[in-house]
C-alpha cells in the first residue's frame, strides 16, 4: 500500500514537472548553461558535459528525499 502511494506521488510530481517544461520553458533555461558545464563545439563534433547542472540536480533531489524521509517519521 505504501509503495503505491509513493509511486502515485512521484507520478504526480513528474506530471507537474512535465507541465512546467511544456508551458514555462524559461524557468529551466538556466539548466545546461551554468559556469561548470563543459561545451565543446567544433566542425563535425559536439560534446556537452553538464557537470554543474548535474550537481545542482543532485543537491535538489537529495534535499527533497531527506525532506520526505523527515516527514514520514
Amino acid at each position: 500500500m505504501e509503495a503505491g502511494k509513493t509511486l502515485l506521488f512521484l507520478g504526480f510530481l513528474l506530471v507537474l514537472l512535465g507541465l512546467l517544461f511544456l508551458y514555462a520553458p524559461k524557468l529551466f533555461s538556466w539548466f545546461g548553461h551554468l559556469p561548470g558545464d563543459i561545451r565543446i563545439e567544433r566542425e563535425g563534433l559536439k560534446v556537452y558535459i553538464p557537470i554543474a547542472s548535474t550537481l545542482v540536480l543532485s543537491l535538489l533531489f537529495t534535499l527533497l528525499w531527506n525532506l520526505l524521509a523527515f516527514l514520514r517519521r
